[in-house]
C-alpha cells in the first residue's frame, strides 16, 4: 500500500526584513513559502517594504494575513479584533495581493476570533503548538489532517527558535511521513545572529531546505494556499472606530481597573533591546484597587514599558495632527523613568515618536507630567507609557492624556500653600530625597548624604564640598516637567525659605522653567552667614519672568564647607504666612 502523502509548509511570520534571506534560500531550492504579514509594519524599520512583498509574490511565494498591528486578539473587543483581521486583508488586497489565509499573532485565538477570521473572507487560520515536537505537546498528533478538521485553527508545531537543530526540523517531517498529513513549520527571524531567540540561521535553513528538496516524492513542500485551496472571497472592512472624545482624559481604562484575563484591558507590554521584563498587576493602586508593576532584570540595552494598545483606535487614544497633549501618570520607581511615545499613521502603522525628559526615582506615588510637541502630519493616534531603561521596578497608575486646546486652566493652590514637595526631605528617593536632585557646576568635589540631625522629623540633607576651585554645589527641587518642581505663575513673586546649619557662607540659587519647558538659571539671594545651629534663611524673589511655569531653588556652597538643610518652603507672596 502506498504511503500517504506528507505536505510540509514553510511559513514566515511578521514580515521581518531578514526573511528576505529565507526567500533567497527557498528560491535557490525551488521551494515556495507562505509569508504572514502585519500590514501596519510594512515599510517601517526592520520590516519588509511593499516592494519586497511584491518581489516575494512574483517569485511564487504566498502573501497572507497576520492582522494590522500584531496584537493578542483575545485581549481585544470584538470590534477591534474584527478591524485587525479584516482591515489587514483589505490593506494587503489593495496592494494587489491574493489574500486567502491567516495566522493568529502569538497563536492567541478562541471561538470568537475563529468566527471573525471566517467572516473576514479568509479560507483558513493557523494556530501553533498542537503538533508534537521534542519541545512540547507529547500527546499531540504528528501532523495536521488534510483537509484540517478546523480550518480556522489549523494545527502546527510550536514556532521554531534558536534551540532547534537540523535533526529537530528533520524529525518534524520524518515522524509525520509514515501516516502522512500536513506539517506547518513557523519561522520569524532568519539571520546569522540575532538577539531575538525566534531565529534560524541562514546556514541551518539552507541545510534543511536542501534536505527537504531531496525527500521522497510522497513528501512535498507547498504553500498554505496550495494545501487549503478555495476561492478568493470579497474583502470585508472592519467596523468603523466610534467617534472618540475630544475633551477630557483621552486614555481608555486610565486607572487600569478593567481587567481581561488578569491584565488591564486596552493596554499592552512593549519594549525592545536586550533585557528581561516582567509585568504584573499589583494592589493597591494610586487610586482604585490595582496598578501595573514592571520589573526589569538582565538589562543591557533598550527599554520596557506598559502602554495603551497599539491598535486601530478601539483602545489607543485618538489624536489630531498639529495638536499638543498634556500627558500624566502616577508612578513609583527604583530607577529613573520617562514617557516613551508612539503615533499611528497610514494604514495603521505605529512609529516611535519621541521621549520625555527623565523623571527621578520615587518611593511613594509621584505624578509625572509632560507636554508633547505638535503631533506630526498624518498621525491619528498616540500611545505612551512610562518606561524602564535600566534594571529596576516601576509601578504605574492613573494615566491621562489631554488635548492642550481643551485642557482646563490649572487651579491655583490656596493662598498660603507651601509649594515645595517633600519639603522636609523625609521621603527617600534613592541617592537624594524624592523630588530633589544634586546640582552644581565648576571645579569642586561635592558629597551629598541624608543625616538624622534634622530641624524637624528624622531626615535632613548634608552637603560637603572639598577641593573647591570654582562654581558651586547644591540640592534643589528636581528640574523636571511638572511632577516635582514647585509650580509658579509668571508676574508673581515668591517667598523662599529653608532651615540650615553651615560652616561656610551660603545663599539661595534659583532657576525657572520657561514656556518651552527648558530650565534656566534665574537669580541668587544675598549671602547668608555660617551658623552652628539651625537658623531659617529667607528670600523674596523678583517678579517671575513672562512664560515661566515653575521654580526650583536650594541653598548652595561656593567654598569648602559643610551645609545641612531641612524644611524648605516656597510661598506665593500673596497670602504667604509670616516668618
Amino acid at each position: 500500500m502506498a504511503a500517504a502523502p506528507t505536505v510540509v509548509t514553510l511559513t514566515f511570520d511578521d514580515g521581518n526584513a531578514d526573511q528576505l534571506n529565507a526567500a533567497q534560500i527557498l528560491n535557490n531550492n525551488g521551494l515556495k513559502g507562505t509569508f504572514f504579514i502585519p500590514s501596519g509594519a510594512v515599510g517601517t524599520p526592520n520590516y519588509m517594504t511593499l516592494a519586497d512583498l511584491r518581489g516575494l509574490a512574483a517569485a511564487g511565494h504566498e502573501i497572507a494575513g497576520h492582522t494590522v498591528t500584531h496584537p493578542d486578539l483575545t485581549t481585544l473587543t470584538t470590534d477591534e479584533a474584527t478591524r485587525q483581521i479584516c482591515n489587514d486583508r483589505v490593506n494587503l488586497t489593495n496592494w494587489g495581493f491574493r489574500i486567502t489565509n491567516f495566522a493568529y499573532p502569538f497563536a492567541a485565538e478562541n471561538a470568537t476570533t475563529e468566527s471573525i477570521a471566517k467572516n473576514c473572507g479568509y479560507n483558513s487560520a493557523r494556530g501553533l503548538g498542537d503538533i508534537r515536537t521534542r519541545f512540547s505537546c507529547p500527546g499531540c498528533p504528528l501532523a495536521e489532517t488534510i483537509p484540517p478538521a478546523n480550518l480556522f485553527n489549523t494545527a502546527a508545531p510550536d514556532e521554531e527558535d534558536s534551540s532547534w537543530t537540523l535533526a529537530d526540523l528533520q524529525n518534524s517531517v520524518t515522524q509525520a511521513e509514515p501516516g502522512g498529513g500536513w506539517v506547518q513549520l513557523t519561522f520569524h527571524h532568519v539571520a546569522a545572529s540575532s538577539t531575538d531567540p525566534l531565529n534560524i540561521t541562514p546556514s541551518l535553513l539552507t541545510q534543511f531546505a536542501t534536505w527537504l528538496k531531496a525527500r521522497p516524492t510522497t513528501t512535498s513542500v507547498k504553500t498554505v494556499d496550495q494545501v487549503i485551496g478555495g476561492t478568493v472571497k470579497p474583502v470585508v472592512a472592519g467596523p468603523a472606530v466610534p467617534p472618540s472624545a475630544t475633551s477630557g482624559n483621552l486614555v481608555k481604562n486610565p486607572g487600569l481597573e478593567t481587567l481581561v484575563s488578569g491584565a488591564p484591558q486596552c493596554w499592552q507590554a512593549g519594549g525592545y533591546g536586550t533585557n528581561t521584563a516582567a509585568f504584573s498587576v499589583v494592589s493597591p493602586g494610586h487610586s482604585g484597587s490595582v496598578a501595573e508593576r514592571l520589573v526589569v532584570t538582565g538589562y543591557a540595552n533598550g527599554d520596557a514599558k506598559f502602554l495603551p494598545a497599539l491598535d486601530l483606535g478601539g483602545c489607543s487614544p485618538a489624536a489630531k495632527a498639529g495638536h499638543t497633549y498634556n500627558l500624566g501618570a502616577w508612578y513609583k520607581s527604583t530607577a529613573s523613568t520617562q514617557f516613551a511615545l508612539y503615533y499611528r499613521s497610514g494604514v495603521g502603522s505605529w512609529v516611535y515618536w519621541t521621549s520625555s525628559p527623565w523623571f527621578a526615582p520615587a518611593t511613594t506615588f509621584q505624578k509625572a507630567s509632560w507636554t508633547t510637541p505638535a503631533l506630526p502630519s498624518g498621525a491619528s493616534g498616540i500611545s505612551f507609557g512610562l518606561n524602564l531603561f535600566s534594571n529596576g521596578t516601576l509601578i504605574t497608575d492613573d494615566y491621562e492624556m489631554i488635548d492642550t486646546a481643551n485642557a482646563p486652566s490649572p487651579t491655583p493652590p490656596p493662598a498660603g500653600t507651601n509649594l515645595v514637595q517633600n519639603a522636609s526631605l523625609e521621603t527617600g528617593g534613592g541617592s537624594t530625597p524624592q523630588c530633589w536632585q544634586a546640582a552644581g557646576y565648576g571645579t569642586n568635589t561635592p558629597a551629598f548624604s541624608t543625616v538624622t540631625a534634622a530641624h524637624t522629623g528624622s531626615a535632613a540633607a548634608r552637603l560637603s564640598v572639598s577641593a573647591y576651585g570654582s562654581g558651586d554645589a547644591k540640592l534643589i527641587q528636581t528640574l523636571d516637567s511638572g511632577s516635582c518642581a514647585p509650580p509658579a505663575i509668571a508676574g508673581h513673586t515668591y517667598s523662599l525659605r529653608a532651615w540650615y546649619t553651615s560652616t561656610a557662607v551660603t545663599q539661595f540659587a534659583v532657576y525657572y522653567r520657561n514656556s518651552a519647558g527648558t530650565w534656566a538659571y534665574w537669580t541668587s539671594s544675598p549671602w547668608l552667614a555660617a551658623s552652628g545651629s539651625y537658623v531659617q534663611a529667607s528670600f523674596t524673589t523678583p517678579v517671575l519672568p513672562a512664560g515661566a511655569t515653575a521654580i526650583s531653588f536650594g541653598l548652595n556652597l561656593f567654598s569648602n564647607g559643610t551645609l545641612t538643610t531641612d524644611d524648605y518652603a516656597m510661598y506665593d507672596t500673596v497670602g504667604a504666612p509670616a516668618l
